[in-house]
């Protein structure tokens, strides 16, 4: 009951309402820790408040080694996933319904291996760890953020994703020209030559997509700077311009 249409109309009217909404306190955490809510003119505020209450009443928060999922850490992931969708307004990565929070890296006993955060679409559940998570946030200009990169791989996941009603969101020919540039810039990486993103985005083009997001969110400007092309392709495939968001005059 709790993931059926009924359940995500009922909460969309509470929203409606006014019986779900952010109180003071939450407000306060997003203008002290997310830059990019702080910088909305009012307008956007508000949008992005309602987006993120609704994002927050369909998902399950589930601790994973530490004692529970406090307030600050459902806002901040909640926010984050906001954030990279917030250009599709019916967008909220339905189809994953759970996130799992760790207080650091974990072992996966299906690769044998430690990590940061994953994202497994047959299970519908998006894996972060904690302090992963507000290590990337606390250098808000490296391009270097663990809740970007795995919201990005839900994100582009979701699009492909053909039952739930919110697939399908991506232009397809913005996604191609997103596409041909990502390839030329993998490209580049692998070649060794000097581009502004990590070796690890040259694994292939799912990882260089949350690469790329990690930089396009948290320094715009600097991938603008470095590949106009790249940016403005990001800027209409994702339906928002961090830059001219953060100057309000959107």
């Amino acid at each position: 009951m709790r993931y059926s249409l009924f359940f995500y109309l009922f909460q969309k009217v509470k929203i409606r309402l006014g019986i779900l909404k952010l109180t003071k306190e939450d407000v306060d955490i997003l203008e002290r820790f997310f830059a990019y809510y702080r910088q909305l003119n009012p307008k956007h505020k508000i949008d992005f408040e309602k987006r993120l209450v609704y994002f927050l009443a369909i998902k399950k928060f589930v601790p994973r080694g530490i004692e529970m999922v406090t307030r600050e850490m459902e806002l901040l992931i909640g926010a984050t996933a906001v954030m990279i969708s917030f250009g599709f307004r019916d967008v909220n990565l339905k189809h994953f319904k759970k996130i799992l929070v760790y207080n650091d890296n974990y072992y996966s006993t299906i690769n044998k291996q430690y990590h940061q955060g994953e994202v497994n679409p047959r299970l519908g559940i998006i894996v972060i760890s904690w302090k992963n998570f507000v290590k990337g946030m606390a250098d808000g200009a490296d391009g270097v953020n663990l809740g970007i990169h795995e919201m990005a791989h839900a994100l582009k996941l979701e699009n492909q994703i053909h039952y739930n009603g919110q697939s399908n969101f991506f232009n397809p020919k913005r996604w191609m020209d997103f596409s041909v540039l990502a390839k030329n810039e993998i490209q580049r990486i692998m070649d060794g030559e000097d581009s502004i993103f990590r070796d690890s985005a040259a694994n292939n083009p799912h990882e260089f997509f949350a690469v790329a997001l990690e930089s396009f969110f948290e320094n715009p400007q600097r991938l603008k700077d470095y590949d106009n092309g790249l940016y403005q392709s990001l800027v209409f495939l994702l339906k928002q311009d961090p830059i001219v968001l953060s100057n309000g005059r959107s």
